[in-house]
């Protein structure tokens, strides 16, 4: 069988060892693989003729990207977790006591159990690539590196560096890598193994001490100092985390421990959490979205058909939207994107969205100026179809007008090539409608993205009945290189995650109507795990946008969907949100966006009293959402519970740690939301009805996992 860990010596006595899992695009670290390793180990421990050893990858573009996550699947309780981070620690140890400088070769995803290895060593060097990528990711998954991370990170780049970067699972590129102290050369890709070579012959080998340098020196050096930095990372920290994820608490605990009571009881500490943690309901679900996301990444979107390639993308509209879609074409997708508007301020507006933002990258030393310049000039703009007949995939971000977009329709028809694609970015029309005067109804498809397009994760792929397979492959491989992660949709009123978002803004506005204040509101769904809270995403949003989707929904899906009639008040007082700085937040001033607009109440001609615990609120908001989401699978809108899922987590930040709205009514017990629904659709009104495949669930002990 082939061998994932291979061993090679020089004539200088330099031992190579070179990471290559069989059949696999990335390196990731098993437990199976500990035999291996330990032969190795075993073989240079007791060769006295060994001058150095270099640890380097096979893979074109990684180093390894994390341990497999499967492995924690497979344990059942915490013990076992616990061992299985024990044998790393014992692994990665025998690594750091070798007699010989041990270098780690980077290129490429350097991330959790890869980088607690490289860690290991004593020495780093790594790629400038831009795919070179070092840090520790394992708190998205509910959990603490559990292989030496805790102990050694901060040893490495100092306490506050490292909490930083545990805490939030940050990544550092290669030059942040080297200014933090976390490698030790950062060389051309074309001469990494040679340098790290050169070092394991001229170097000795050197432990992870605990180090303190400049400022840093104040704090960290003294107990007073350290306890001030750990006290104060757990308050930032949980002031986003609002108590719901635990793995926050345990990773300032090991960290703390290592510090204060030295290496071993560190990673005697870490271990135990680690056990502890993956047993969490929060792991369980994060986990959960990591394999269905990683699933998604290998499906076209429909079974069999590959995806043509795009090479070239036209974009029409240079709007807020446009700009947002020109810039992850040309950057994310790298492809060649011209952009249409009916004015020049428009295509300049656009081109400028995209600079500005590679300018931010520059600053920050994530790409050099060259690069800004590379990829605007992937960019160009007209004012009219020129160019457009070489687009293969045109994407429309123009009014919400049906009109209008069906003359989109019939102007690529006549201009691009035969085989080009219409997308149309569309929040609220029929893609049926956008298609019902096209020649090529096939090629057309609805490509929904969120604002602001840059940093919102999700797209939603919305097919018509007429939608051709190889389109909807090419779109969804498309948004894909765009780092969009794709669902496809079913066509319907709101599509998914308009939909079942009106639900719960209009429960959330008849609470305050009923006196709930509204920063209550707002807090209540924020400790639920939200982003932020639904009225002040309103005013994000946009009132008058709020209030003109409601109307449409509900004139295609009937009375659950109509919106408190007050909208209306709030529009006749010029109430359109932040936008024109007048909603339910006062804007302006040092605190802008912060405190509720007093006023606001005066304008409902509400007096808040507020009756309701935020645990009710909370729920009273959530389970109309996810009663529109059984809606929305058994008309068939979204595929499958976990399109859902993935569709609520990404699209509206519904609670990760919860894992999405499917798998939340699995945990609550399908009984439980049934009569919950049923009894507030007694107290309240029709827009709690259950949708009848609850009904039927419960009815047959049914889950949707």
């Amino acid at each position: 069988m082939e061998k994932a860990f291979q061993l090679s010596i020089d004539e200088q006595g330099l031992a190579l060892i070179t990471i290559d899992v069989p059949g696999e695009s990335m390196n990731t670290l098993k437990s199976s693989f500990a035999e291996e390793v330990g032969e190795i180990l075993q073989q240079l421990e007791g060769n006295s003729d060994i001058n150095g050893v270099v640890i380097s990858s096979g893979k074109a573009s990684s180093f390894i990207a994390g341990a497999d996550i499967g492995m924690i699947d497979a344990c059942e309780t915490a013990g076992d977790t616990e061992s299985l981070a024990r044998q790393g620690q014992a692994m990665f140890d025998r690594i750091e006591q070798l007699p010989v400088p041990v270098v780690a070769a980077i290129h490429g995803a350097c991330l959790g159990g890869g980088l607690e290895l490289a860690m290991a060593c004593h020495y780093r060097v790594c790629s400038d690539d831009e795919r070179t990528q070092l840090g520790l990711p394992e708190v998205k998954l509910g959990l603490l590196p559990g292989s030496g991370g805790t102990q050694r990170l901060p040893r490495i780049v100092g306490i506050q560096q490292g909490l930083t970067m545990i805490l939030t699972g940050k990544q550092l590129r290669p030059k942040q890598a080297r200014k933090a102290g976390l490698v030790d050369d950062v060389v051309p890709r074309s001469i990494l193994l040679e340098a790290a070579k050169q070092l394991a012959l001229s170097s000795k080998p050197r432990r992870a001490k605990v180090k303190h340098s400049g400022i840093n020196k104040l704090l960290e050096g003294t107990s007073i100092g350290r306890n001030f930095i750990f006290k104060k990372a757990g308050e930032q920290a949980q002031a986003k985390a609002h108590g719901n994820y635990p793995a926050i608490d345990a990773i300032i605990d090991s960290i703390k421990v290592g510090q204060e009571q030295g290496f071993k009881e560190g990673l005697s500490r870490e271990a135990e959490h680690f056990g502890r943690l993956a047993m969490t309901e929060q792991s369980r679900q994060l986990r959960h979205i990591f394999f269905a996301t990683t699933a998604m990444k290998k499906e076209t979107g429909a079974d069999g058909v590959k995806p043509e390639k795009v090479e070239r993308v036209g974009v029409l509209g240079g709007g807020l939207m446009g700009g947002g879609i020109a810039y992850v074409s040309a950057v994310n997708a790298k492809a060649p994107t011209r952009i249409k508007d009916i004015a020049e301020k428009g295509i300049a507006s656009a081109l400028h969205y995209s600079y500005e933002r590679l300018l931010k990258k520059v600053k920050r030393k994530h790409i050099t100026r060259n690069e800004l310049e590379t990829t605007m000039l992937r960019l160009s703009g007209s004012l009219d179809y020129r160019g457009f007949e070489r687009a293969d995939i045109v994407i429309e971000a123009v009014f919400e007008d049906i009109e209008l977009k069906q003359k989109m329709v019939a102007d690529i028809e006549q201009h691009a090539a035969q085989h080009t694609i219409f997308a149309s970015n569309t929040s609220s029309l029929p893609i049926t409608k956008i298609a019902a005067n096209a020649q090529r109804p096939e090629q057309v498809i609805g490509l929904h993205y969120f604002s602001p397009v840059e940093k919102m994760p999700l797209a939603e792929i919305i097919t018509h009945a007429g939608t051709s397979d190889k389109t909807i492959a090419t779109t969804v491989a498309f948004a894909r290189r765009q780092g969009k992660t794709p669902i496809v949709v079913k066509d319907g009123a709101g599509f998914y995650v308009n939909r079942i978002l009106a639900p719960y803004m209009n429960e959330a506005a008849r609470l305050v109507l009923a006196g709930e204040p509204i920063e209550k509101v707002d807090k209540a769904l924020v400790k639920f795990g939200f982003p932020v809270g639904p009225m002040k995403l309103m005013d994000e949003v946009g009132i008058d946008v709020a209030a003109k989707v409601s109307p449409i929904l509900a004139a295609e899906l009937g009375e659950r969907f109509q919106a408190p009639q007050a909208f209306q008040r709030l529009l006749d007082d010029d109430r359109k949100g932040k936008k024109n700085g007048k909603g339910f937040y006062a804007y302006g001033g040092k605190q802008s966006g912060k405190k509720v607009d007093d006023s606001v109440y005066k304008t409902l001609a509400v007096e808040p009293s507020g009756q309701l615990s935020e645990q009710q609120i909370a729920m009273r908001c959530v389970l109309p959402m996810l009663n529109e989401a059984v809606y929305c699978l058994d008309e068939g809108i979204i595929r499958s519970a976990r399109d859902g899922d993935i569709g609520a987590i990404f699209g509206i930040g519904f609670p990760p740690f919860r894992g999405g709205p499917f798998r939340y009514m699995d945990s609550l017990g399908i009984d439980t939301v049934l009569t919950q629904l049923q009894q507030w659709q007694s107290e309240h009104g029709e827009q709690f009805k259950p949708a009848e495949k609850l009904q039927q669930m419960a009815a047959a002990g049914e889950r949707f996992y």
